[in-house]
């Protein structure tokens, strides 16, 4: 790697700040359009996945939203490609527009009830299309900002851009709000939910102002008149060993666990606070709000200390925190925002005692509760939507299977299909007398029936979110410039893109359906973890040992 001297970049103009805010001014607008759904999945997963159980719904519509991530690394090739060819200005109008007029679509998309099966196919292509304009989006941004920025600053600057996804996000969190304060809960959920998307056209009209505004990089202009640019950069970036070795150091060095640790701070923190600890939307996301407000000048603050000391130590030591201290965070999170919860957790455990041979995969994302059929999976298919830990343990041979709640006993019924969507009768009245008798001993025992806000240790619940934001923001503040100082000019947009989408996108947007299912499966509300944890683990450990530091590498000597 070559290291700067100490001309290597003059400082920047006031034009070139401007455009550089300009530039991350269009990428929050774009992060808001693609997070809204996440913002919004329980609702979307009732208008569009109707025709599934509620467990089997909400999961569905958790993998729509991860299929927009799915995509992502195939949009980083598409448009990598045209980046590091026809430069970075041109490739971000059209991932803008992509990405605007397919967010409007949303907004005006008919439900379930009206056009049927075609509801949640046409919903998952605009997904899709979302995904491959924000797989070209990214690597764009941080490339031009840090092609822009002074040598003893990239960090500085990049950070701007690393505040985008999070302030997107945000954006979005709070235009939901201030629509569903503006009416009742029924009407938002049976058509307000729509308006966020369709004011999107509004932001849409401005980004593309700002896109077409926008100056070519100067690393790029530069290497365009001298007949640098890459005629080819898939197979440069990653037909090429020297370079390929450092896309697999830098996603499974770096990305793979700053990708999970960034959608467990902020996206499962959320989804864990809604739809395991019932805490109502408006609460749970003023609560995600103004953690974002308090941790998003971290991502600056990180991003700036970076260039004094490293990137490398800060994202190490911020996969480190995360994988060491999720367990005990998001029990006290329990404890802090539905503390009826957590003391029903403790004195009256819940246990399932079954064949467990009987027991099949509980996260399928198109099951319905008619194809469960043994005691085992209709008491998990029950205990899903109770919020409570439940461990399942064998059954003595022949025994039948029972829910244990404290030191009541609860007899579970077996069920028979009578056609592809319904039970015969006597199930169906079996099922629905086993999940009164749950329900009444669930009450009895003290768990509830959602969160009551009136218990809830808010500032606790604020402090312990902040603090997940605060992990978020050291591995990702200083990402960008460490991603762009590993790679060439020429094929810098391209190769930085891939692993990236693929950390953030694969391992990092699976992140909510995966713990979802993980947890339908094994029962314990904290069973999902294990996948943050694991994958920052492992990154931590490569990373540390493989991946080199970046901070005093001359990108302009690297075309």
């Amino acid at each position: 790697m070559a290291t700067a001297t100490s001309t290597a970049a003059t400082p920047m103009t006031k034009e070139e700040k401007k455009v550089i805010f300009a530039s991350s001014l269009g990428t929050v607008f774009e992060w808001y359009d693609f997070y809204l759904y996440g913002s919004l999945a329980a609702v979307i997963a009732k208008q569009f996945f109707a025709g599934l159980d509620p467990s089997a719904a909400f999961i569905a519509s958790l993998m729509a939203f991860a299929a927009g991530f799915i995509v992502r690394p195939f949009g980083a090739l598409v448009f990598g490609r045209l980046g590091d060819m026809i430069g970075r200005k041109y490739t971000f109008l059209v991932t803008i527009l992509i990405m605007g007029l397919s967010t409007f679509i949303v907004g005006v998309l008919p439900t379930y009830a009206t056009i049927g099966a075609a509801a949640p196919v046409i919903l998952v292509g605009l997904r899709l299309l979302q995904g491959l304009a924000l797989g070209g989006e990214y690597g764009g941004a941080a490339t031009y900002v840090a092609e822009h920025a002074p040598h003893g600053k990239r960090g500085a600057y990049t950070s701007w851009i690393q505040t985008t996804a999070t302030l997107g996000l945000f954006l979005s969190l709070m235009v939901i709000l201030g629509v569903k304060n503006s009416m009742s809960d029924k009407d938002f959920g049976e058509w307000g939910w729509r308006i966020p998307f369709i004011v999107s056209i509004l932001l849409l009209g401005i980004s593309v102002w700002i896109r077409l505004s926008m100056n070519e990089s100067p690393a790029f202009q530069k290497m365009k008149a001298e007949g640098k640019t890459s005629k080819a950069p898939l197979s440069e970036s990653f037909g090429q060993w020297k370079n390929l070795k450092i896309v697999l150091l830098a996603l499974f060095g770096l990305v793979a666990g700053q990708g999970v640790v960034w959608y467990s701070g902020q996206f499962y923190a959320l989804f864990f606070l809604t739809s395991v600890l019932k805490v109502d939307l408006t609460s749970a996301n003023i609560w995600i709000a103004i953690s974002l407000l308090l941790g998003t000048p971290f991502f600056v603050v990180f991003g700036t200390l970076s260039d004094k000391i490293g990137r490398k130590p800060i994202i190490m030591a911020g996969l480190l925190l995360a994988a060491l201290t999720y367990f005990p965070l998001f029990k006290a999170l329990t404890a802090a925002a539905n503390p009826d919860l957590a003391k029903a957790q403790e004195t009256a455990k819940v246990t399932l005692s079954t064949n467990m041979a009987s027991c099949s995969f509980q996260g399928s994302p198109i099951a319905r509760e008619v194809d469960f059929t043994s005691a085992c999976d209709i008491a998990k298919r029950a205990l899903a939507g109770s919020s409570a830990s439940s461990e399942t343990v064998e059954a003595a041979a022949g025994a039948p299977t029972v829910v244990k709640v404290g030191e009541k006993e609860i007899a579970v019924p077996t069920a028979t299909k009578l056609t592809e969507h319904k039970f015969d009768e006597a199930s169906t009245k079996a099922i629905a007398g086993f999940k009164k008798e749950l329900g009444e001993a669930m009450k009895a025992a003290g768990y509830p029936a959602k969160a009551d806000m009136a218990k809830a240790n808010v500032p606790m619940v604020i402090a312990i979110l902040f603090v997940l934001v605060l992990y978020v923001t050291m591995v990702y503040g200083p990402i960008a410039a460490m991603l762009v100082e590993m790679f060439p000019t020429r094929i810098r947009y391209t190769s930085m893109s891939l692993p990236y989408h693929i950390g953030n996108g694969w391992f990092g947007g699976m992140l909510p359906s995966i713990t979802f299912a993980m947890v339908a499966q094994n029962g314990n509300i904290y069973h999902g973890l294990w996948y943050p944890i694991i994958i920052a683990a492992a990154t931590f450990v490569i990373g540390v040992l493989f991946v080199r530091e970046t901070k005093d590498v001359d990108i302009y000597a690297r075309d």
